[in-house]
C-alpha cells in the first residue's frame, strides 16, 4: 500500500489563534509576536475574490476566497505584508491553484502575496504572481551559467529577519529606499 504525503500540518491552538501548521506558529512567534503591535496584524483575515453567481439554472458558481495566514497594515490601515507561509518554494509547498489565488487577490487588492518559508534564524520570502519575480528555484550555478551565457542573472528569494521592509523588495522590480 502506498502512503500519501499529508496535504496539510497538524492544526494547532496557541496564543488565542488556531494556527494551521507548526511553522506558521513559528513564523508568528520568531518574526511577528512582539515585534510588529499587535492592533495592527492580523490572523487568517479572509478576503473575497468572487462572488457566488449562477450560470445556466440550476447551477452556481460558488464564491471564491483567500485567506491570508497573516496580514500586517501599517499605522493608517493599509496592507504592508500579505504572508502565505509554505514549506518550500516548489510545486509541493506552491501549487498551480494557490499562484492562480495570489494572481486574483493581487488584482483585486494591488498587492502581492508573499509566500514564505521559515528557517531556524530568518525566513526567505518572494512575492508570488507578479511579472517580475524572483527566482524561487536559484542557485549560484545557475546564476553563474546565465552570466557566462551573456544572459542577465536572476535574483533569489530575500532573506529576512524582520518585517520592517517593503514588499517590493521581494520582487524583481526596481525599488528606491524612501529618504527618512
Amino acid at each position: 500500500m502506498k502512503r500519501q504525503m499529508p496535504t496539510t500540518g497538524k492544526k494547532i491552538t496557541k496564543h488565542g489563534e488556531k494556527w494551521d501548521s507548526q511553522k506558521e506558529l513559528a513564523f508568528y512567534e520568531r518574526f511577528i509576536m512582539n515585534k510588529v503591535p499587535a492592533r495592527l496584524v492580523s490572523i487568517h483575515e479572509s478576503f473575497p475574490l468572487f462572488d457566488k453567481t449562477w450560470a445556466q439554472y440550476p447551477a452556481v458558481v460558488p464564491s471564491w476566497k483567500y485567506t491570508a495566514d497573516i496580514v500586517i497594515r501599517n499605522k493608517a490601515g493599509q496592507i504592508e505584508h500579505v504572508y502565505d507561509v509554505k514549506n518550500s518554494f516548489g510545486i509541493y509547498g506552491i501549487s498551480i491553484a494557490n499562484k492562480l489565488t495570489f494572481k486574483q487577490f493581487t488584482r483585486l487588492y494591488g498587492i502581492p502575496v508573499e509566500a514564505v518559508v521559515v528557517r531556524k534564524h530568518d525566513f526567505k520570502t518572494a512575492c508570488i504572481g507578479v511579472t517580475k519575480q524572483l527566482d524561487l528555484q536559484w542557485t549560484q550555478k545557475k546564476h553563474d551559467q546565465r552570466i557566462r551565457e551573456g544572459k542577465n542573472p536572476t535574483n533569489p528569494p530575500l532573506t529576512k529577519t524582520d518585517t520592517n521592509y517593503s514588499w517590493i523588495e521581494a520582487t524583481n522590480y526596481e525599488y528606491e529606499q524612501p529618504i527618512k
